[in-house]
Formats: structure tokens, sequence, C-alpha cells
């Protein structure tokens, strides 16, 4: 197995026990956000199509609650501001 292959399938292996973003994973793995989303998206489908479609449901978990996120961000950034 090469490098590549091994790190989509620890990203992958990750991302399904803690459910993390692909922007915390990036940083775990010290590699690009671009690099976790073509790993999960892309190369993974030839790797495991049995784990793709968990990966697929905590992706669009995480779009589907972005605005959320985004708002809490912001708050607690003109928190820090104000106090």
């Amino acid at each position: 197995m090469d490098k590549i292959s091994k790190r989509v399938l620890e990203e992958t292996d990750f991302i399904i026990k803690t459910k993390k973003t692909i922007r915390e994973i990036a940083k775990i793995f010290n590699v690009s956000k671009s690099t976790v989303h073509k790993d999960l998206n892309d190369r993974l489908q030839k790797l495991d199509q049995e784990k793709i479609k968990t990966v697929k449901e905590i992706l669009k978990y995480h779009i589907d609650i972005r605005h959320i996120r985004g708002g809490e961000s912001t708050k607690k950034k003109y928190q820090k501001i104000i106090n």
C-alpha cells in the first residue's frame, strides 16, 4: 500500500471515529483542506466502497450545520473583543 492510500484510510477511520471536520482533520494529518477533501471524496471511492457512505453522511452533516458553527465563531470573536 502506498503512502497516499494509507493516509486516505487513516483519515477515513479518523473521521468515522471522531466526526471531526475536514479543517480539523487537515490540521491533524498536516495536509491541506483540499487534500483531505480529495482524499475523502475521490480517492476513497477507489479504496473502500463500504466506508464511503458513512463518510458522505458525516460530510453532509457538517455542510448542513456550518451556518450554525460560523455564527458561534463570530459570536466568540466579538465577545473576546468586548471583554
